[in-house]
């Protein structure tokens, strides 16, 4: 009996074809693909998160430097010294406002520059139409009004800048 069982089992085995080997392969190979497409999707994501990090922080270096530049022009305004170490000095703002000055030529004159920079117009004498909240009636000395345009441009790293940021703005005192 025990040769008759042996007999059966080794013309089972014979009959056999490696089906098992093929379909196991195959869904080695698709785990393989599937692990590659995983690791390329990560890899392209952390390439977008880096380079939103780094607009992010150019954006973020530029609004410092029209700040700064606020800050200075109200000490100008105000007769105070400004720091020297301050990227706005006392002639370093244009009185002349109508001087075709456009921030998108400006800025593009900037790109490639990995030092900060700003350029500041008093544009007061441009605006029209200043009047005070009582429409009209005097409230008591009139205190001069200044009114700048200060264009700021930042990158997001002084030694390796892979982007650049310029930021426009209206400050009046």
């Amino acid at each position: 009996m025990n040769r008759l069982a042996r007999r059966r089992s080794s013309a089972f085995y014979r009959t056999q074809r490696g089906a098992v080997l093929y379909v196991a392969l195959i869904m080695l190979i698709l785990m393989a693909l599937l692990g590659i497409a995983g690791m390329q999707v990560a890899g392209m994501q952390e390439k977008m998160a880096s380079n939103y990090r780094a607009a992010n922080r150019a954006f973020q270096n530029a609004e410092g430097v029209v700040r700064a530049a606020e800050r200075s022009a109200e000490a100008i305004a105000n007769g105070e010294s400004v720091d020297a170490s301050s990227l706005l000095q006392d002639g370093d703002i244009s009185p002349i406002c109508d001087d075709g000055y456009d921030p998108a030529l400006w800025a593009e004159d900037q790109l490639g520059n990995a030092t900060a920079a700003v350029n500041v117009r008093q544009i007061d004498s441009c605006v029209m139409g200043e009047s005070s909240m009582a429409m009209g009636a005097p409230v008591g000395e009139a205190s001069p009004i200044f009114i700048y345009q200060i264009t700021g441009y930042a990158t997001d790293d002084a030694d390796a800048n892979s982007s650049s940021v310029v930021v426009d703005t209206i400050f009046k005192l």
